[in-house]
């Protein structure tokens, strides 16, 4: 994996912001807008949106998604409660954690959110030896199973385009808003620090939204 994206790392100039830690600033007063580039569940216009900033080689966003994200989708964004938009962040591994934002995007709206969930799902088989010998067999069967093929996988997680986006979403969106860490999540534009770790954090959160005061 990493002598596959090492090349095009380099040439990009992604290589220093891959390798290094991420420079961040202060949080500004106003989280950076959901854009066109953004990808997200629900309606646009609801009275609550919530934003994840994730890693799929984050182990904790990892079990946010398997403890609850399920609860999240059928108590609040599947009947169309609140806007779900999930913001893509850089961990360790960096060069599996580009290819794995890469692969979601290459999959296709209709197929990002389910190529996500198996990547953070697919960690404890892609790491669970303590290296990243089997991440890339692993990320390719992922692509397969969402119709790419192996040519196609490979240009898409060496894509220099993509690489220098991740690049630029980090610096327009993780220098702004203060997060150091994942996942971080925001309501409504504030930054949302969770106490048990459950939905019950989001139930709380939400009531008085939804309920308009």
């Amino acid at each position: 994996m990493q002598t596959l994206l090492h090349k095009v790392l380099k040439a990009t100039g992604v290589a220093a912001l891959m390798g290094a830690g991420l420079l961040l600033a202060s949080c500004g007063d106003k989280i950076a807008p959901v854009g066109d580039g953004d990808m997200s569940l629900g309606p646009d216009n609801a009275k609550v949106t919530l934003i994840e900033y994730a890693s799929v080689t984050c182990a904790h966003c990892a079990e946010f998604n398997k403890d609850v994200m399920p609860e999240l989708m059928a108590k609040y964004v599947t009947p169309g409660k609140i806007r779900y938009v999930y913001r893509e962040f850089l961990t360790e591994p960096r060069d599996v954690s580009a290819a794995g934002i890469l692969l979601a995007r290459c999959s296709g709206k209709a197929n990002y959110f389910k190529v996500n969930d198996a990547l953070m799902k697919a960690q404890g088989e892609m790491f669970g030896d303590g290296t990243t010998a089997n991440a890339l067999p692993v990320m390719l069967r992922i692509a397969k199973s969402v119709g790419i093929d192996e040519k196609s996988f490979n240009k898409c997680i060496t894509d220099p385009q993509g690489l220098l986006r991740i690049q630029d979403n980090v610096d327009k969106y993780a220098k702004e808003n203060d997060v150091i860490g994942t996942p971080t999540f925001f309501i409504n534009g504030k930054k949302f620090e969770r106490k048990t770790g459950t939905i019950a954090d989001f139930d709380e959160a939400f009531a008085p939204l939804l309920a308009g005061k």
